[in-house]
């Protein structure tokens, strides 16, 4: 068996650096400039009042100067009264920067998963990418939003409240300073600490929003209900649920106990400043106004130095979260445009495939954490055949083999080339491989001679219509879902594609016709009315080439004589390769290819089959058996 490059679709990020949480603000500078203005102006006329009460006690009151004292009751009331201003439209450019970079941070994340292959969305939990876009995001905000303005604001008030301590007694200025130092012992130790429990939280979060997804989606209610498992789920949320609690507990009380030991600071200085302070009135070498304006400009010292310190260890905290969304944010797609990437104007629709191989590939975590790939409707995915492998880590996973090999055929344009096959024979993963969902490991695949991976990724999809056997619909309303083809298309155009699918006639007869909201993955309808919707939607993209995953199967006869007739439509002058389930559907096939263990074992039409008595017949009588009649 040849070697399978394993391609890791997530690649961890190193650890996350300020530097790197400090380039989220660059496209702010001009707003953080004005951020820095304002907290200079508003940390100089904070430096004001303790010296306002100096005067009043120190001048005005002794000497009986009530004019003076008048004017500086009116400048202590006006002093606030600027600085709160001046604070509101601080807090308000601070916020605008905040929530910009909210903004950034989501649309980054966003537009990269949607860079990502089908892979990708194959190996990870829904609930987990949605963790990262939503949790995690909102879990660094607090951080986001206090980093610049506190850093900045506080910074500039410790700064400039030192600089007045110093130029006012430069001993007992000293003797304050002395106790910063020692705040600062245990913040390495706690930010540390504080971090990797931050990162575990946000891991059973995770947890927590993929089960709630799962159980709550529409499949996972239906299938909780039928084996009647709503009590074991419960539990297993209350575990999950506790486990957060837990988390979240020990956080925030590592938090107070950090902020306790900051908070003592203030008054064991002041205590320190009074003690001195007091020794210096008694000895005549310091008046009773500049010990009280000293000890208040000493409460302007350590508060923002203890939120400086704080900040600290709540962005450190935050950077294991931060290294979650960077991760995401840095992930490399496994399968993007060439930098020579061509268009596809028109094209003919030849397909071919040129000796190709394939096998499923999966990063560690993914493999770790689950062997069987598995895809909405809770099926394994066709043709996974699985090999133990150690990794790196010493964890034994599952690594997926040979899927397809030596895949080589040609449909030409107009053409139905129909695939048949027993069960994970690798049927799907062909035809998703003319959609390039996944690339070949070897081999190539065409389309008018040209590599599929030479072609732009939108352009290729743009002239492939895929129509699968359970077809999903986005919860919103039917001229929504039929728009998702063709954004621009006009009501005339719903109505048209509508009625060669057969289904404008139902629509028609809801109350709210075209406007009917069809419920989360399209559950109002039934599963032929979504059928027929879904092929409505590919006759509106018009493709050039075809693919048809089964879509007939699992219908009532009813609903498949109206999907077959809408199906006939829709085939009409396209290159169409087509999954076949009930062997009737492709008789008129113009080539047939039956595909057993990843190979093409048999090809012809339906009459040329039949007579080399292989597998194809086999299939054909085993399905005129179970009719009766024939098929």
């Amino acid at each position: 068996m040849r070697e399978i490059e394993q391609k890791p679709l997530k690649q961890r990020v190193k650890e996350v650096s300020l530097r790197r949480v400090w380039t989220l603000f660059r496209e702010y500078r001009s707003l953080l400039f004005l951020i820095i203005m304002l907290a200079l102006v508003s940390a100089v006329i904070g430096l004001l009042p303790p010296l306002v009460m100096k005067v009043i006690i120190d001048e005005a009151i002794p000497d009986g100067n009530m004019k003076q004292l008048v004017w500086m009751v009116v400048l202590m009331a006006v002093l606030p009264i600027s600085s709160g201003m001046l604070g509101v439209w601080q807090n308000y450019m601070n916020f605008k920067v905040a929530q910009g970079v909210m903004r950034d941070l989501r649309q980054g994340l966003f537009s990269n998963l949607q860079r990502q292959s089908i892979g990708f969305f194959t190996t990870s939990r829904s609930g987990e990418v949605i963790q990262r876009v939503t949790e995690d995001v909102q879990a660094v905000q607090g951080v986001v939003t206090n980093l610049v303005v506190n850093t900045i604001t506080q910074g500039v008030i410790v700064i400039t409240t030192v600089v007045i301590l110093f130029a006012m007694d430069w001993k007992l200025a000293l003797l304050s300073v002395l106790l910063l130092p020692i705040s600062m012992i245990p913040v390495r130790k706690v930010s540390r600490l504080r971090k990797q429990m931050r990162q575990e939280t946000q891991k059973v979060r995770a947890q927590m929003s993929s089960q709630l997804g799962e159980v709550f989606g529409i499949s996972g209610a239906m299938l909780t209900r039928i084996f009647g498992r709503e009590e074991s789920q419960e539990q297993q949320f209350n575990r999950t649920n506790k486990h957060v609690m837990d988390m979240e507990l020990k956080l925030n009380l590592m938090g107070r106990w950090f902020m306790m030991f900051v908070g003592v600071l203030g008054p064991i200085g002041t205590a320190m400043i009074y003690l001195y302070g007091g020794y210096a009135v008694i000895q005549g070498t310091m008046t009773i106004g500049a010990i009280v304006a000293f000890a208040a400009y000493l409460a302007r010292l350590y508060s923002p130095f203890g939120t400086l310190l704080n900040l600290h260890v709540e962005v450190v905290t935050a950077l294991g979260v931060f290294q979650r969304i960077f991760e995401y944010m840095d992930m490399e797609p496994d399968m993007d445009d060439k930098p020579n990437a061509k268009a596809l104007h028109s094209p003919h629709g030849r397909v071919a495939f040129h000796a190709v191989d394939f096998a499923y590939s999966r990063g560690n975590e993914a493999a770790a954490e689950s062997v069987t790939t598995v895809d909405q409707q809770g099926r394994g995915v066709a043709g996974i055949q699985e090999v133990e492998l150690k990794t790196t880590e010493g964890v034994v996973m599952k690594e997926a083999g040979p899927v397809l090999q030596g895949i080589t055929f040609e449909a030409l344009p107009n053409e139905v080339v129909a695939l048949v096959g027993p069960s994970g024979a690798g049927k799907s993963t062909l035809i998703s491989l003319i959609a390039r969902l996944y690339d070949p490991i070897a081999g190539k695949i065409t389309v008018d001679d040209t590599d599929l991976r030479d072609i732009k990724l939108q352009d290729l999809r743009h002239h492939i219509g895929y129509v699968t056997q359970e077809s999903f619909l986005f919860h919103a309303t039917i001229a929504d879902n039929l728009r998702f083809a063709k954004e621009d298309a006009t009501q005339e155009e719903l109505e048209d594609a509508c009625r060669k699918a057969y289904i404008h006639d139902f629509i028609v007869s809801l109350p709210q016709g075209y406007d009917t909201m069809v419920g989360e993955r399209g559950h109002r309808l039934s599963g032929g009315e979504r059928q027929r919707i879904s092929i409505a939607r590919a006759i509106l993209k018009n493709p050039t080439i075809l693919l048809l995953d089964e879509a007939t199967s699992h219908l009532d006869s009813e609903s498949e004589m109206y999907v077959q007739a809408a199906l006939h439509t829709l085939m009409q002058g396209r290159t169409t390769l087509v999954i076949a389930h009930r062997l009737s559907t492709i008789l008129a096939a113009d080539q047939i290819l039956v595909v057993q263990d990843g190979r093409i074992v048999e090809h012809g039409r339906h009459e040329e089959l039949l007579q080399q008595h292989g597998m194809y017949a086999m299939l054909y009588e085993t399905q005129f058996e179970k009719t009766g009649s024939g098929v």
